[in-house]
């Protein structure tokens, strides 16, 4: 793969901050205390050695290119979703693509039911992490029993050497339908306007990213709830329509994955970061080249058929400047 952007001039006055759902990156070992049997190499999905590395190099490929166009770098902060384990944080950051940059990670196992988790990759020149802390979400189903989700994961940290919190979500899905699954996401949303409540105790002006796949755009109201409670801004607001998203399904575009900042990101300082720009990264390689998904994510499995791309979801990011 050739470098897209390679005449861009290295910024160093600005980061980029971003998240990627990354499509059940499981590694190739059975784990007893998870539902992970579809991602095995005897499985009917035949989740192979060469599929699982052909998809780590790929991914390793996308993450080092967002932003780049804007910054002429790879991004400082990326959270991820629908991971396995630390094993394949370890290989993904060892990748082809990543391998050069001085990648770490924070990641907690999650309760949740298929094994997927959240986690946080960092460029370890470019952010410090302090403190880091998993919050679980209590649900339960229809029979009162516990319906285990993913956790919520905050990072605190110097970037460039000014204190953000980063708070990483992967909100339960629409499986059993929109409205009977949307109570779930607003727990969710309640846990998170605690998380920034609790931080703006310790510090009335901390500087909050929330980021994730909310399984809900921008109108719906888990999201519309925690910007009202917790004074956010929500950065792919103005990026919804009819025919650009993050994700496809049953053909229309949904912007499911998001980012939010407090809104202490627009004061204009010579020493602080302030928002810059935000957008999805859909460059031409992410995309499903031809036939009738043309221009949708270019996915790693199309039910059980093996597709070989990246990912069912596009990343977003943001650019942030001093």
């Amino acid at each position: 793969m050739t470098d897209l952007f390679e005449d861009i001039p290295v910024r160093l006055d600005m980061q980029t901050v971003g998240f990627y759902n990354l499509e059940n990156l499981f590694d190739l070992v059975k784990d007893t205390h998870i539902n992970d049997d579809d991602f095995l190499p005897n499985a009917p999905k035949r989740w192979t050695a060469k599929r699982y590395e052909n998809k780590l190099r790929k991914l390793g490929y996308a993450i080092s290119n967002i932003g780049r166009r804007e910054t002429g770098k790879h991004p400082a902060i990326i959270g991820v979703a629908e991971i396995e384990n630390k094993k394949v944080l370890n290989d993904l950051i060892q990748s082809k693509h990543l391998e050069d940059h001085n990648y770490g990670y924070v990641h907690y196992n999650s309760p949740d039911e298929r094994g997927i988790d959240v986690a946080l990759l960092y460029d370890q020149d470019m952010f410090t992490v302090t403190h880091s802390e998993p919050f679980s979400i209590k649900l339960q189903h229809d029979d009162g029993s516990p319906d285990y989700t993913r956790d919520i994961l905050l990072v605190t940290g110097l970037l460039d050497g000014e204190e953000i919190h980063v708070i990483v979500n992967h909100w339960p899905s629409r499986r059993e339908g929109e409205k009977e699954s949307e109570p779930k996401r607003l727990v969710t949303a309640s846990k998170v306007s605690e998380i920034i409540s609790s931080l703006k105790e310790t510090n009335e002006d901390a500087k909050v990213i929330v980021m994730g796949d909310f399984n809900e755009d921008s109108n719906n109201p888990g999201i519309r709830e925690l910007v009202k409670t917790s004074s956010l801004f929500n950065l792919m607001e103005t990026l919804r329509s009819y025919n650009r998203g993050s994700t496809y399904y049953k053909r229309k575009w949904d912007l499911f994955d998001q980012i939010l900042i407090s809104t202490n990101f627009f004061k204009a300082s010579d020493t602080r970061f302030e928002f810059s720009t935000a957008n999805i990264f859909d460059e031409d390689f992410l995309k499903t080249f031809s036939g009738p998904y043309k221009g949708t994510p270019y996915r790693t499995y199309v039910g059980r058929k093996y597709n070989g791309g990246y990912s069912d979801h596009f990343p977003v990011y943001a650019i942030f400047k001093k």
